[in-house]
């Protein structure tokens, strides 16, 4: 059987829980990670109406881009429709995954999706650009044991750089040691100096999995005491952040821009903040979720519109002040994690052989409508 963790395990090498923004929080939100899982079901939201879906269709893992449980519960009252939903959750052993802005931060993930939707030509990040923290672990194997301990490493996540895998480079050299009275050494005799031919592997791989590495060395290394160095390094790290920032294949107008906006997000109304809808738009920053207020880095990358939900009044003034033209089609145009992120399972259930199922649900969670 396939567990939550296992599961959880493949989603967090393609979108990291430290990629998340600060408080943001995004991980177990329901159940047991030792849950085995028969059917998974992804959603943008958890609401009631999605857990009925859930429990009449057998789900027994929910994976959710917004978060069940933004706040603490103080009180839990059952005649609070939200306690009450928690509760279902439980009484069905159902277990509730969210992955928020560490799926929105993520390369190929939900501002990937936006930006393709919209056919964004040379795509860059739109916010700040981070990067991820790496280490390097260079440790010494007698060379008969080299290529075991080699795999293992890469095999556990190390050695990835950019798009290349089983990244490694190897000196060959002499050890040195002498086996002390209290040792149990795997080469040589106690008290005795000694001389190995080893190999000095080193690999890099991600701060997020130090100690997975370090305890996979131990395990594989012959030796009974390991020798070997960590340190930190920059550069080479897996480049991250939010939103993206693009060109159309030709400009439009605003209007026939908003037009286009509305046909590719399947939405019947959106709302437009502009001083001249007459004018011409090329280059184009989005932003999923709610993102008023980056509007000035849209500016800065020189946008000539920004695409984000739930822009404010207040906001709404500023933008127009400032010269930038916005567009605002609603935070639940996110929902197109639905479908990427069902098509995302199913590959990684064919590729693990979890033998899992993989559904979308079917629900609307749109709390607006429009008369």
């Amino acid at each position: 059987m396939t567990s939550v963790s296992e599961i959880v395990a493949r989603f967090e090498q393609f979108a990291p829980q430290s990629w998340a923004e600060e408080g943001d929080p995004v991980g177990l939100q329901i159940g047991s990670m030792q849950q085995s899982v028969h059917k998974l079901m992804v959603t943008l939201d958890v609401r009631p109406e999605v857990v009925t879906e859930a429990v009449k269709n057998n789900v027994d893992f929910i994976f959710a881009h917004h978060p069940a449980l933004f706040r603490p519960i103080k009180k839990f009252d059952l005649t609070n429709p939200q306690n009450k939903m928690y509760a279902e959750l439980i009484k069905h052993n159902i277990t509730v995954y969210a992955a928020h802005t560490n799926l929105d931060n993520a390369n190929g993930g939900m501002n990937d999706w936006l930006a393709s939707l919209l056919d964004l030509q040379d795509t860059e990040i739109l916010l700040s650009q981070h990067e991820d923290s790496l280490f390097k672990l260079a440790v010494f194997v007698p060379k008969k044991s080299a290529e075991t301990v080699r795999n293992a490493l890469t095999d556990a996540g190390a050695g990835t750089i950019g798009e290349y895998q089983d990244c490694s480079y190897t000196i060959s050299g002499t050890g040195r040691f002498t086996p002390q009275a209290a040792s149990n050494p795997t080469i040589g005799n106690l008290l005795e100096p000694t001389e190995v031919a080893e190999d000095k592997i080193e690999v890099v791989f991600p701060k997020r999995i130090c100690s997975k590495i370090l305890k996979v060395m131990r395990v594989v290394h012959p030796y009974e005491e390991p020798v070997f160095d960590l340190f930190a390094v920059q550069g080479n790290g897996t480049k991250y952040g939010m939103g993206r920032i693009g060109d159309l294949k030709s400009s439009m107008t605003i209007s026939a821009f908003a037009e286009y906006c509305k046909t590719k997000f399947d939405v019947l109304h959106l709302r437009v903040v502009t001083a001249d809808t007459t004018q011409k738009v090329k280059r184009v920053a989005i932003l999923g979720g709610s993102g008023g207020q980056f509007y000035t880095d849209a500016l800065r990358k020189k946008a000539d519109v920004y695409i984000t939900g739930d822009i404010s009044y207040h906001t709404g003034h500023d933008i127009i002040v400032s010269g930038l033209t916005a567009i605002d089609p609603g935070h639940h145009i996110e929902q197109i994690c639905k479908p990427h992120l069902q098509n995302l399972f199913a590959q990684w259930n064919n590729e693990c052989g979890w033998q899992i199922k993989v559904v979308q649900s079917a629900i609307n969670t749109d709390p607006f409508m429009f008369i």
